[in-house]
């Protein structure tokens, strides 16, 4: 690279705006749609390394239909006999609707003319779009032609195109538009551009309101800022003759990577069409997209007449026809324009997506207000456009608490309080930095199951089997509560203030045990019968309940537990939960307890069965030759057989 580049690289050249004129382009703002010409079938596919088979092009062609172009570019008749056949197929086979009209393209050379036009024979709509170079660097060096030279040539081929176009709607009632494209506008004078459109204008002499003429000003080469592109189109747009019967077609490039900005102030400054390609296919850096600048305008509240509501199947076929790709970054198309990765993101769009659904809620609730799109780092729903919201966060070890409680709440309908958000991520980035890639769905998901023991086969080294809640409270009737793992609905005793007893059946290392606890509600009890069984001493913390409404309505219990003399950490990091989810309020707060006991328990041996006496409720019914039969032993065996058998079986189970 050069020191001083000044030295070999000319800036661009100022617009001759009248001395103290106000540009109007930047006070504007677009509010409408422009008409939108696709010309992948041509100027993208002539940039392609295997250019499309006409049967790719129809199947493209179909597409760009059912998305809702009204004019689509189709080929370049007089290039060779495949694309001359493309054009007579799609008009032979009516594949092109009555609202639609095609465009071909044709040098303004008398020959081509010809031929290009004869291939739209029998066309309903057709527009003719002819180019020639105008630019001093082509004048002079390519076509060694001055400017009146140019001029003759430009009025010469639209007299021919005139001339076959009448003919051919003399013949079929074919109707046609002229596009004429002034190729290299952006690299010529300003007033020579304006002159050469004002005598094509005179030429065909017919342009009017109804059936206006097109001209193409062509960004051939991206070579200044967008504001001078914008500059250069009000000046057109400023001087050209019969202004209400002509529409001012943009057709930015992006060899700066400005295309869509280029784009979008040209409209302001009097563009009425947009021609483009999809995915912005095209020579060299492409033409301008029409997806991005169709979706910006939707973004902003404004309509853009195309429909990409499907739009992963579209770039998917737009990808197979090009046999190109889209980078995982490119706007509204990427596999990752939807995601975030960074903690602060993942937080920013969590907490606007629960005050986004608070807030639609309260619209449908009270038919109030406007269910308008805000959202942190998102700006366009990405429902609209076919994508969920799966995708919007993803965690690595760059990612924070909001990521992975945002994949919990969205897999598993959990929404997790901050403090275990904290807690939980803890395990996650662990896992994160010991493989160095990304955590999925699937594996957090996964991750959160195990951690918690969320399911109803035995995961942790404690797993809770079958309970009864008993109350013991003065003013209780003396009936027992059951809850079942495997049912039940359950009224539960008054949390903290009547007494009850908690006798359960647990799978402790594979084995099953009997546990038997008193206390002032369900967590007292099952943490007396822990203390009484397992000699493991548990404290609650932090406790939070949520529950889901409908036929299958559940409630779950998010539970701090932690050792005594342990300090919870304020922050949640560090700290322990279980997680218990039932359609009972009972069973989901013991499942809970026994979820948080995992995880605090470790490698700690647990104790011998001890052997409960558990006095019958109907003294009345016993027999004296029964008494064994009132002994449960912690190993959950009930002796149901004969006295001398019950004892040999209770002196060969006592511990040594």
């Amino acid at each position: 690279m050069l020191s001083d580049p000044s030295s070999k690289y000319l800036p661009y050249p100022s617009v001759p705006f009248p001395e103290g004129y106000i540009r109007q382009w930047p006070n504007k703002r677009t509010t409408i749609s422009p008409v939108w010409l696709s010309t992948d079938l041509r100027d993208g596919n002539q940039a392609l390394v295997n250019p499309m088979s006409n049967t790719v092009k129809l199947e493209l062609f179909r597409l760009l239909v059912k998305i809702g172009f009204k004019q689509i570019e189709v080929a370049y008749p007089a290039a060779g006999e495949t694309e001359f056949q493309f054009v007579r197929d799609l008009i032979t086979n009516n594949e092109v609707p009555d609202d639609v009209a095609i465009q071909i393209i044709t040098p303004a050379r008398a020959d081509l003319i010809t031929k290009s036009i004869a291939s739209l024979a029998g066309v309903k709509h057709g527009i003719i779009h002819l180019y020639n170079a105008v630019s001093p660097v082509f004048r002079e060096v390519v076509f060694r032609n001055t400017k009146e030279q140019t001029i003759d040539l430009t009025i010469n081929a639209v007299k021919l195109v005139k001339k076959l176009t009448e003919e051919e709607t003399a013949r079929s009632g074919a109707r046609f538009t002229l596009n004429y494209c002034l190729e290299t506008f952006s690299q010529t004078e300003p007033e020579f551009a304006v002159e050469l459109g004002n005598r094509v204008l005179a030429e065909w002499g017919k342009a009017s309101p109804d059936d206006k003429v097109f001209f193409n000003l062509a960004a051939t080469v991206e070579c200044a800022p967008s504001n001078h592109y914008a500059d250069m189109v009000e000046y057109f747009n400023n001087n050209i003759n019969q202004r209400d019967s002509v529409s001012l077609s943009i057709h930015p490039h992006n060899d700066r990577g400005t295309g869509v900005a280029a784009t979008e102030l040209a409209l302001l400054a009097g563009g009425d069409r947009v021609e483009g390609c999809l995915l912005g296919n095209g020579e060299r850096t492409g033409n301008v997209d029409l997806i991005t600048l169709a979706l910006n305008l939707y973004s902003q509240g404004v309509s853009p007449g195309l429909d990409f509501s499907n739009l992963p199947e579209i770039v998917q076929v737009v990808c197979r026809c090009n046999e190109s790709a889209v980078p995982v970054r490119y706007p509204y198309a990427g596999t990752l324009v939807f995601s975030a990765f960074a903690g602060t993101h993942q937080d920013a769009i969590k907490k606007g997506l629960d005050a986004q659904a608070a807030r639609w809620e309260k619209v449908d609730r009270t038919g109030e207000g406007k269910k308008y799109w805000a959202m942190p780092y998102i700006p366009i729903d990405p429902k609209d456009i076919g994508y969920g919201y799966e995708n919007l966060i993803r965690v690595s070890s760059q990612s924070g608490k909001a990521g992975t409680a945002f994949v919990i709440k969205q897999t598993l309908q959990l929404d997790l309080p901050r403090r275990m958000q904290v807690s939980f991520y803890g395990v996650v980035q662990s896992e994160c930095e010991k493989s160095g890639k990304e955590m999925s769905t699937a594996l957090i998901t996964n991750a959160f199951k195990q951690k918690y023991c969320l399911s109803s086969k035995p995961i942790g080294r404690l797993h809770l089997q079958s309970f009864n809640l008993v109350p013991l409270s003065p003013s209780s009737e003396p009936s027992s509560l059951d809850s079942d793992e495997s049912d039940g609905t359950l009224t539960l005793p008054e949390q903290g203030r009547d007494l009850v007893r908690f006798e359960g059946q647990i799978l402790a290392d594979g084995r099953t045990r009997r546990i038997l606890g008193d206390g002032k509600g369900v967590h007292s009890a099952l943490l007396d019968a822990l203390r009484n069984d397992l000699e493991f001493e548990v404290n609650i913390g932090e406790v939070v309940y949520q529950s889901s409404s409908g036929e299958d309505a559940k409630t779950v219990t998010y539970l701090e537990v932690n050792t005594p003399g342990s300090s919870p950490s304020k922050s949640g990091a560090g700290s322990v939960w279980g997680v218990g989810i039932s359609s009972d309020s009972a069973t989901s707060q013991c499942r809970a307890i026994i979820s948080g006991v995992n995880s605090l328990i470790g490698d700690r041996r647990f104790p011998h069965p001890k052997m409960v006496f558990t006095p019958r409720r109907d003294q009345s019914a016993q027999r004296s030759e029964s008494w064994l039969r009132d002994f449960t032993f912690r190993a959950g065996h009930s002796v149901v057989r004969t006295p001398e058998h019950e004892r040999s079986e209770l002196i060969a189970a006592s511990p040594i």
